[in-house]
């Protein structure tokens, strides 16, 4: 009796034993693949579609590599069609290098297929509609175009969706065909749409709501009968969240509901969100030293929803207390107006002042902007020129009291996903103020401001961030405005290196009393090591000045930045750069959004 075991289950047993002892298989082994060409998504299209592409780290037998191989050609040709390359052809080399098996593949696009006619049909008064045309006119791809499937799916998609939002809500496709001829390397799209009747809003049923039934209507911003837009409701839910009386709000058109009459009612459900709000805790900045800040907030006061703010900071080096009183006006616009009042204490290295400014001002959206027009009433007491700690009658110093009565208006707007951490967005604030001659006023002045700041990521660990700081004041009566009407450069939010308002046009004793104009540049460059870390090398330039004697001062220097659960965190480390006056390293540190 042969105690051999049978020919196979011994060809088993060796296979086993050559894998455990780590031996390469002469019979099986993986596939490396190379494809040129093409590149771009045309390449990864092509990768995607061939099975050889599958098998990069799995053992595959000699049959099954050329069974693969010999797939590929076909597959890829297959994978380029949908971009416009029907005669696409494939050539290629299958090699056995060392325990792998290696793929070549040369791709030859051919020659693409041209779009030579597009037919779009859009009976009616569709074709009419804005936002209709709009995606007429944006349709591709057009005469002359290679013909891409990706490109023309989405331009179909975006007209059928401009026609459900202007109001179309059961427009039907009723022919959509692409007609390739090979033998020219040409295609011909045709297009078909019954738009049906054109939708219009019918009624607004608010439910959830805190206020009395009719309050909430002045946020509609269409009537009832306008035709159904998309954008009028999302204008109405932005409205209801800028209001800020609610923690949600969710608005759903009716469609459902609506299809004998073409009408679409609209219901909103609100839910309210904490009447008050008590702010408060301890800040630090170089510019205003150590302090604390308490805040009371009515979202809606009464029934009508008024709205009133109260804050106060005491700081080392700032004191203010302001109130805000603030009644919304009928209207889409988040329409508002606001009285309030403001006592200010500040202590600079160049400057004291301490003055009440009364405000009266009405505030609206226009067009994505924010709109104010007021009257400010601007009255106390300063000194420019004195230095902390020195004796109020020193040389140089200047004493002034003024009372102001001027207009203002001012036009802001920001845009940034996030505003703590910004990846890219920007904001952008102008203001014009200025007395009527010297009507109920000390001295007549006027001015102009803008403000700019810039955002923008590369990756995920860096960002570029440029702004820029600029003004210009007409007056007869420099010495009757106070500090916070005169410019200064210095400081954590203007040029770093140098204090805060420390930069500025001098008088004859050799103080700095502020200009009459302003600009300032600065740019940082952050690196982010982890999602809360990073480092920042800044350059600011900048100065106050007169006329137009414009010397800008430079300061450069390293930060290191926070991600805190308060805000960000910025500490920098700054030095004059070329300045005989002003030495050493300065500190800034500030807390708060990027925008």
């Amino acid at each position: 009796m042969s105690l051999r075991p049978p020919p196979r289950r011994m060809l088993r047993l060796l296979a086993a034993l050559a894998i455990i002892a780590g031996l390469p298989s002469a019979a099986r082994a993986g596939i490396k693949l190379s494809v040129d060409g093409i590149d771009g998504d045309m390449k990864t299209a092509a990768l995607a579609a061939t099975q050889i592409a599958q098998y990069g780290s799995r053992e595959v037998s000699a049959a099954q590599a050329r069974r693969l191989f010999d797939a590929a050609p076909e597959q890829i040709e297959q994978a380029l069609r949908p971009f416009g390359y029907y005669d696409a052809t494939v050539t290629g080399d299958l090699d056995r290098q060392g325990a792998d098996w290696v793929a070549t593949l040369h791709v030859d696009p051919g020659r693409p297929v041209k779009v030579t006619q597009v037919d779009i049909t859009l009976p009616g008064p569709a074709a009419d509609v804005r936002g209709v045309r709009h995606a007429l006119r944006s349709f591709h791809p057009r005469v002359g175009e290679r013909l891409n499937d990706a490109t023309y799916e989405a331009s179909k998609a975006a007209l059928q969706a401009a026609l459900a939002a202007d109001g179309f809500l059961h427009a039907k496709l009723t022919v959509h065909k692409v007609l390739v001829t090979r033998a020219s390397h040409s295609a011909v799209i045709k297009l078909a749409f019954e738009p049906g009747p054109r939708y219009r809003f019918g009624d607004v049923r608010f439910s959830g709501s805190q206020f009395e039934q009719g309050f909430l209507q002045r946020y509609v911003p269409f009537e009832t009968g306008d035709w159904f837009s998309q954008d009028d409701l999302l204008l109405l839910q932005r409205s209801l969240n800028g209001a800020d009386y609610f923690s949600l709000v969710d608005v759903q058109p009716d469609i459902d509901a609506s299809a004998s009459d073409a009408v679409v009612d609209v219901d909103v459900t609100v839910t309210p969100a904490k009447r008050s709000i008590y702010t408060g805790g301890p800040f630090i900045g170089t510019d205003t030293g150590v302090g604390i800040r308490l805040g009371l907030e009515r979202r809606w006061v009464n029934d009508e929803g008024h709205k009133w703010k109260n804050e106060l900071v005491l700081a080392q080096r700032l004191k203010t207390l302001s109130t805000q009183y603030s009644i919304p006006l009928p209207g889409h616009k988040q329409r508002s107006l606001n009285f309030g009042a403001k006592y200010r204490d500040a202590d600079t290295s160049t400057a004291h002042s301490r003055t009440l400014e009364l405000v009266g001002d009405e505030t609206r959206l226009w067009h994505d902007w924010t709109r104010t027009l007021g009257l400010h009433v601007l009255a106390g007491t300063f000194t420019v020129g004195q230095r902390r700690g020195e004796d109020p009658g020193d040389e140089g110093i200047e004493h002034g009291r003024s009372h102001l009565v001027f207009p203002e208006a001012s036009l802001s707007r920001k845009q940034g996903a996030n505003p703590i951490f910004v990846r890219n967005g920007w904001s952008l604030a102008l203001a014009a103020r200025s007395t009527v001659g010297e009507l109920l006023s000390d001295a007549r002045f006027s001015q102009l401001t803008a403000d700019a700041k810039w955002i923008h990521a590369f990756g995920r660990r860096d960002r570029l961030i440029l702004r820029g700081d600029a003004g210009t004041t007409w007056t007869n009566g420099f010495h009757e405005l106070p500090p916070q009407l005169r410019f200064f450069a210095g400081g954590s939010r203007s040029v770093r290196g140098y204090g805060y308002q420390s930069i500025g046009p001098r008088n004859d004793a050799d103080r700095v009393i502020g200009g009459r104009n302003l600009l300032v540049f600065g740019s940082t460059f952050e690196h982010y090591f982890t999602r809360h870390w990073g480092i920042a090398a800044f350059i600011d330039a900048g100065n106050a000045f007169n006329d137009l004697d414009y010397r800008p001062d430079i300061g450069a220097g390293l930060g290191l930045r926070w991600l805190s659960p308060v805000g960000m965190v910025r500490l920098d480390l700054g030095v004059p750069v070329h300045n005989d006056r002003h030495h050493g390293v300065q500190l800034h540190l500030l807390i708060g959004p990027d925008l």
